[in-house]
């Protein structure tokens, strides 16, 4: 464990799978319903609401606090990923956490792995293109973590639209008895979705960065106002994006919502995702758009 955490009386932190198992025992004989909100740490305001929303529908919550390293490239931020254990227990704390469960790598990977588990197709664009062995290692640990913690419920957030749709589509597949939970992201008051990598960015930097959230917010509107060809909608945020200074574009889509597939018209269900380069850090976006009154 990086940091010191013991003192800390509330929620009680485990470090092993031994350990957890036995807590999450105690709570299925007690008749407890149990949400997970795993985490890579750096907790903000988005991860507590993930918390609030668990603490609100079930009776025992753990956070799992686990920076993944099979979901980094070489090459990615894995090594100076902030690690604040300390501050991310007492935020945990501050919510009604009853378990963390902080593993080191060894625990989690004792041996190199040589079982993965993969969604295809889904996980094969936007993110599956630019990194290519992420959602590998998202389902993978995320899997682990479902076996380890046996949830009732799991929350993820909708920042992150693409994973928690894998996420979905896995526990669909391979029939975990685990609800996933989709929240709302939670943006600062400029409208910049939070990000525990939004600490890397200079003040400068920042405000390129809200060029993303000014993007899709228009976007958004446009296709609200009944503007039905979605390819120029695209097309134009691609462009306000692409001009943007210090900001490099990976990709900026509206897709089906279910499937990620490109669109050209409105349907009652899309979404709009969006991935760029501030600087050295890169920030994803997405944001769906439910139009009801397409809906059948």
């Amino acid at each position: 464990m990086p940091e010191e955490v013991s003192e800390l009386s509330s929620p009680v932190v485990v470090t092993t799978i031994a350990e957890l198992r036995e807590r999450i025992r105690e709570a299925k004989q007690a008749g407890q319903k149990i949400g997970c909100v795993p985490t890579m740490g750096a907790l903000h305001v988005g991860h507590t609401s993930l918390v609030d929303q668990a603490r609100q529908e079930c009776e025992f919550v753990v956070a799992t606090i686990f920076v993944n390293p099979t979901q980094f490239a070489p090459g990615e931020d894995y090594e100076k990923y902030p690690r604040p254990l300390k501050a991310d227990v007492q935020k945990c704390a501050d919510h009604g956490v009853d378990l963390v469960f902080a593993p080191s790598t060894e625990e989690m990977y004792p041996k190199p792995g040589i079982t993965f588990v993969e969604v295809e197709e889904l996980a094969t664009r936007l993110e599956g293109v630019h990194r290519p062995s992420h959602f590998r290692g998202v389902t993978t640990v995320v899997a682990k973590l479902f076996n380890i913690v046996q949830p009732d419920f799991a929350y993820f957030g909708l920042k992150d639209y693409q994973q928690q749709l894998i996420l979905r589509r896995m526990c669909d597949d391979l029939d975990f008895p685990v609800t996933i939970q989709s929240c709302p992201t939670v943006r600062d008051e400029d409208g910049l979705a939070l990000s525990s990598r939004n600490q890397y960015l200079s003040s400068e930097e920042r405000q390129t960065a809200l060029a993303i959230s000014r993007g899709i917010f228009a976007a958004t509107d446009r296709l609200r106002s009944g503007k039905e060809d979605v390819a120029q909608v695209q097309q134009e945020l691609h462009a306000s994006l692409e001009s943007e200074k210090g900001l490099a574009l990976d990709y900026a889509v509206i897709a089906d919502a279910h499937t990620l597939e490109s669109i050209t018209q409105v349907q009652a269900e899309m979404v709009i995702l969006v991935a760029a380069r501030v600087g050295s850090t890169r920030l994803i976006d997405n944001l769906p758009v439910s139009l009801s009154s397409l809906e059948s």
